[in-house]
């Protein structure tokens, strides 16, 4: 009896200290979704150059312990701020494709996407307070998204292999499309030349062939 007791208040006090940690890893996410976000509202609004870890600090409502516990240098933060930016463009997308398994309706769901994607995102406000800052997130996010894309698009490549009876060079596609997202930044095209999009790239891809 005694050995069964104290198994079972083994088992309490373990659960117990999981559900503790969990709860402040949750809490932790929390912080550093956080301060990423307040780090975004002070890039976009100082540039990279005048950011200031108090800045970011009263922004996210957090002191500097908290901020230390977490970053241990404004340069670490930037870093970190770009790799977040990065994978949350990559997952937003995966999440926006994923629900289609026709491969036409997850094509129409990809520039869905990018089209709303160069309308509401922040890089091109980024490039013009942070140029040098951008231009590296632009080749991070550059070579990423070649791979990323094959992945999301999969399904759609492997069904225009099969109706237009040619194999595609998937790989040069995709640079071209994050070619084309980068450029945009750039210089910005109309709605209605977006709405074309679609097309020409199918356009585009019968032209490749690996």
């Amino acid at each position: 009896m005694f050995n069964s007791s104290n198994r079972e208040a083994g088992v309490a006090a373990s659960s117990l200290t999981t559900t503790v940690a969990r709860r402040r890893n949750k809490r932790s996410e929390n912080t550093i979704e956080a301060i990423l976000a307040a780090a975004e509202v002070v890039i976009l609004e100082s540039g990279v150059e005048r950011v200031s870890i108090l800045d970011v600090c009263n922004e996210a409502g957090i002191s500097r312990g908290t901020f230390y516990r977490y970053f241990s240098s404004q340069d670490e933060l930037l870093e970190a701020f770009s790799r977040h930016k990065r994978s949350r463009f990559h997952q937003a997308l995966a999440d926006a494709v994923g629900p289609y398994d026709d491969p036409d309706e997850r094509f129409d769901a990809f520039i869905r996407y990018l089209d709303n994607y160069l309308q509401v995102g922040r890089s091109r406000k980024l490039l013009m307070v942070a140029p040098d800052y951008a231009m590296g997130w632009f080749l991070r996010i550059f070579h990423d998204s070649i791979s990323r894309f094959q992945s999301d698009l999969t399904i759609v490549f492997d069904a225009w292999e099969e109706r237009s009876g040619v194999v595609i060079d998937r790989e040069l596609v995709c640079e071209l499309i994050i070619r084309y997202i980068l450029s945009e930044q750039l210089v910005p095209s109309s709605k209605q030349a977006r709405k074309a999009l679609p097309n020409r790239i199918k356009r585009l891809v019968l032209a490749f062939r690996a």
